[in-house]
């Protein structure tokens, strides 16, 4: 896999201070030592293979909107025919609240989610999008504010969910695909680069 040359949506310059509260692999946070800049350590992952890490890593750094986006496209991308009623509808509530990011959209989500085994992707993807803003706890409750790395836990399970339940075999390549796709959200396209 080639290197990526921008994130040009990634607002904080040293990918140290992304990683701060996330878990990565001894191996990546080795590469922190370099002091790097985002786009720079997202490539020596790459170059490592280690793709959860990336993941967790482009999770993290992507704006919340972004990234809960790129949690639906790798998620749409792996559902086939089998996909069980409550997963697409709470896959179609976290795209519309990315479209639409209104509280409403956001409890809607969150219902979607919770009417799901969280079993899958999708139920990650709503998740994501309930916990990018507002409260975790019910609508006349004293506000519960989520965690800021809340959301990207989410997105990271769902992308890694996506990448690994079907075709062990194509694991690595999946992995790769999904990556391209948040780099391309990184960089201001839709997450589809292959479409234009």
């Amino acid at each position: 896999m080639a290197g990526f040359d921008s994130l040009k949506k990634v607002a904080v310059p040293k990918a140290a201070e992304i990683c701060r509260d996330i878990e990565l692999d001894p191996q990546a946070i080795k590469c922190l030592e370099s002091d790097h800049a985002p786009v720079e350590f997202l490539n020596a992952l790459l170059e490592r293979q280690l793709y959860p890490d990336a993941v967790r890593f482009l999770a993290r750094a992507l704006p919340k909107r972004e990234a809960t986006w790129w949690a639906c496209i790798c998620t749409r991308g792996m559902m086939g025919q089998g996909t069980p009623p409550a997963s697409l509808n709470a896959l179609e509530a976290a795209e519309q609240w990315v479209y639409k990011p209104t509280e409403a959209n956001r409890r809607l989500a969150d219902a979607a989610a919770q009417a799901t085994s969280f079993d899958g992707p999708a139920s990650w993807a709503a998740m994501a999008a309930f916990w990018s803003d507002g409260s975790m706890a019910p609508e006349n409750a004293s506000p519960v504010i989520p965690p800021e790395n809340l959301a990207s836990k989410a997105v990271a399970g769902a992308v890694m969910l996506a990448a690994v339940l079907s075709e062990p075999e194509k694991v690595p390549e999946k992995y790769r695909y999904f990556l391209e796709q948040g780099v391309d959200i990184a960089n201001g396209g839709n997450g589809r680069p292959w479409q234009g």
